[in-house]
C-alpha cells in the first residue's frame, strides 16, 4: 500500500502538468467505437495498404508513432517509406481534446505505468499503428540511392495497413536469418543496410554519438513491485529506427521551414561553450587520450577514435561524460531567432524538427499541421501562423518536457529504492567524476550513478588532497581518478519513511577509515551472492 501511495505520489506531487484522468469534455471529442475510416479519406488520401508495411518498437509498445516500409525501384534505387500515425485528424485545433494535449505537451512514461499526452482510445487505438489494422498515417516517402542519397521526396496523407508489430529483438533475429527470403525479413535487410549508410553520413558530418545509462524495471504483475532491474540492451535494429526517424525529421523541418518561415515549429541545440568541456578534456589527458571540441567534427572524431588498451569500458564512460557537457535541446519558432541559430550541434544539422511522434509529443502535432498545410491537405488556422503565439506554445513545451525528463527521473529512483530496499550488494562501479570530498559512480550492471561522499572516521584522520585539474583525489595513500574501476556497496538507507534514500559506500580500494567492509549476502533474504572476483587484492 506503502509503495503504491509513494508511486502516485511522484506524478501528483512532481509533474505540474495535467495527470488527472481526462475530462468529459475531453472525452466527448472522441470518435464513437466501433469505428472505421471514412470512405472520403481514401479519395483525399493515398492508398498504401499493399506496401509491406512494418513497425519495430520496445516490447510492450502500445503507441506505435511509427511504421516503414522499403521496396526495390527498377532503376536500382530503392523506395523508403516512413509512416507516422496521424494524430491530427482526430485532434481539431481549438478543441477541448487540443487544449488538453496542449497542456501535457508530452506524454509521461513512468517505470510502471504511461501517463498519456491524449487519451488511450486514441495513443493505444485509433492512431497506434497497430498490425493487420487499416490507420490513417502520415508519410513521408522516399527515393534513396544504394548508398543512401535521397533522389526524390514525398509528403502525404495515407492509408496504411501494417503486416507486423515487431520488437527490437524480432527484427533482428528476422534481418539475422539469411534463410529467411519473405518479403518482410527481405525489407528490413534492406532498410538496415541503409540505416548503417545514413549514419556514417552523420558521423562524417560531425553528428555525437554519446551514451547515458538506460535502465529496464521487470515489474511483478500483482504487486507492481520491482523483481528485476538491467540496463537496456541496444541492437542494430534500434540504430535502424533511429535513423529513418532522423531523416523525416531534417526533410520535414527544411520543408515547413521553407513553407511557413515566420511560423514553423523547429527544435535546436546550441553550440556548448568551450569552457564546458574543460573537465572531458582533462579527464581524457591523464589517461594519454586527447580530446579536440573546437567543433563538434572534431570532438565526433575524437570520441570515435579514444582508446585505452585494456578498458573496453572506456569510451562509452567518455561519452556519458561528453552528454553532461551539452546544452539543453529546445523548441522554438522559426520567426523568433536568425537562421544561423537553427543549427542541431549533436546531429549537425542545420534544420531540425520533432515529425515522427504525434501521439506522445504535442510539438509533433503542431508540425504535422504546418505540413498538411505545405501540401494542400488541410488549411492554417490564425494562431498557427501567429509567431508570438508559436514562441509561446514552444515556451510551455519546453517547460512541460523538462517537467517529464523530471518525473521520469524520480520514478526510476523511487524502483530503484524499492527494488534495493532488502538487499545489500558489492558491485563494481566506475568514476564518473570526482569532487573534492566524493566521488561519483556508474554501476554499470544496473546502469545507477550515485555521489559517495568520503570522510575519515575519527580515529584515521586520513588527510585528503583534490587536484581539479588532474580530476583525481588522493586519500591517505590512495588515489581516485575520474574513469578508475572500483567497488561499491548498495543499499537503502531507511532513516525515515519520508527520506528513504539508496546509498552507496565504497569497499574497494581499501582506504583505512573511509571505506566499509564487504558484504557478500543479501540482507533480508536467505540467498547467498557469490563474492566478486573484483573483490580480490588489487
Amino acid at each position: 500500500w506503502y509503495q503504491r501511495r509513494v508511486r502516485e505520489a511522484v506524478v501528483s506531487t512532481q509533474s505540474t502538468g495535467p495527470h488527472l484522468p481526462f475530462s468529459q469534455s475531453v472525452l466527448d471529442c472522441l470518435p464513437k467505437l466501433p469505428w472505421s475510416i471514412a470512405d472520403y479519406e481514401f479519395v483525399l488520401r493515398e492508398d498504401l495498404r499493399h506496401l509491406c508495411v512494418c513497425s519495430v518498437d520496445p516490447p510492450g509498445c502500445t503507441d506505435i508513432d511509427d511504421a516503414l516500409h522499403f521496396r526495390k525501384l527498377g532503376n536500382g534505387n530503392a523506395e523508403v517509406g516512413v509512416h507516422i500515425a496521424d494524430l491530427s485528424y482526430f485532434v481539431r485545433p481549438g478543441s477541448a481534446l487540443d487544449l488538453e494535449a496542449q497542456k501535457r505537451g508530452t506524454s509521461v512514461y513512468l517505470c510502471d505505468k504511461r501517463i498519456d499526452m491524449v487519451p488511450d482510445v486514441l495513443s493505444s487505438n485509433l492512431c497506434s499503428l497497430r498490425s493487420n489494422e487499416d490507420r490513417l498515417a502520415f508519410s513521408a516517402i522516399f527515393e534513396m540511392t544504394p548508398d543512401g542519397q535521397i533522389v526524390n521526396r514525398k509528403f502525404c496523407k495515407t492509408v496504411i495497413r501494417s503486416v507486423a508489430s515487431l520488437t527490437y529483438a524480432e527484427a533482428q533475429i528476422l534481418i539475422d536469418d539469411k534463410n529467411r527470403v519473405d518479403p518482410l525479413s527481405e525489407g528490413l535487410r534492406g532498410l538496415n543496410e541503409l540505416a548503417k549508410k545514413l549514419k556514417q553520413q552523420r558521423i562524417e558530418a560531425g553528428a555525437l554519438t554519446l551514451a547515458s545509462p538506460e535502465v529496464r524495471f521487470h515489474i511483478d504483475s500483482e504487486t507492481h513491485d520491482p523483481i528485476g532491474i538491467e540496463t537496456k540492451e541496444l541492437k542494430e535494429t534500434n540504430s535502424m529506427i533511429e535513423e529513418f526517424m532522423l531523416l523525416a525529421n531534417c526533410e520535414v523541418a527544411r520543408y515547413i521551414e521553407k513553407a511557413f518561415p515566420q511560423c514553423a515549429v523547429l527544435r535546436r541545440h546550441p553550440s556548448p561553450p568551450l569552457s564546458n568541456f574543460d573537465l572531458l578534456v582533462n579527464a581524457a589527458a591523464v589517461k594519454g587520450v586527447k580530446v579536440s571540441c573546437s567543433s563538434n567534427r572534431e570532438l565526433a572524431y575524437s570520441l570515435e577514435h579514444a582508446d585505452v588498451p585494456g578498458d573496453p569500458f572506456f569510451n562509452i564512460l567518455l561519452r556519458i561524460v561528453s552528454t553532461r557537457c551539452m546544452m539543453q535541446a529546445v523548441y522554438f519558432c522559426s520567426g523568433m531567432l536568425p537562421e544561423e541559430e537553427y543549427f542541431h550541434y549533436g546531429l549537425a544539422v542545420p534544420c531540425y524538427t520533432h515529425f515522427t511522434s504525434p501521439i506522445r509529443r504535442y510539438p509533433d502535432l503542431l508540425v504535422h499541421r504546418l505540413l498538411a498545410a505545405s501540401v494542400g491537405y488541410d488549411k492554417t488556422y490564425t494562431e498557427l501562423l501567429d509567431r508570438n503565439k508559436v514562441h509561446e506554445w514552444c515556451e510551455n513545451l519546453n517547460y512541460r518536457h523538462h517537467q517529464a525528463q523530471l518525473v521520469q527521473r524520480s520514478s526510476i529512483a523511487l524502483h530503484t529504492q524499492l527494488y534495493f530496499k532488502e538487499k545489500c550488494l558489492d558491485e563494481d562501479a566506475y568514476i564518473l567524476f570526482v569532487r573534492r570530498n566524493a566521488i561519483v559512480v556508474l554501476v554499470r550492471r544496473y546502469g545507477l550513478e550515485s555521489t559517495i561522499f568520503l570522510k575519515s572516521d575519527k580515529q584515521s584522520n586520513v588527510e585528503f588532497n583534490y587536484e581539479e585539474e588532474k580530476c583525481k583525489l588522493t586519500i591517505g595513500k590512495v588515489t581516485l581518478q575520474m574513469f578508475d574501476r572500483v567497488i561499491v556497496q548498495i543499499s537503502v538507507e531507511d532513516c525515515s519513511i519520508q527520506h528513504r534514500k539508496l546509498r552507496m559506500k565504497l569497499v574497494n580500494p581499501i582506504i583505512p577509515g573511509v571505506s566499509v567492509e564487504p558484504i557478500y549476502v543479501t540482507l533480508g533474504k536467505d540467498e547467498h551472492l557469490p563474492k566478486p572476483d573484483s573483490l580480490k587484492p588489487s
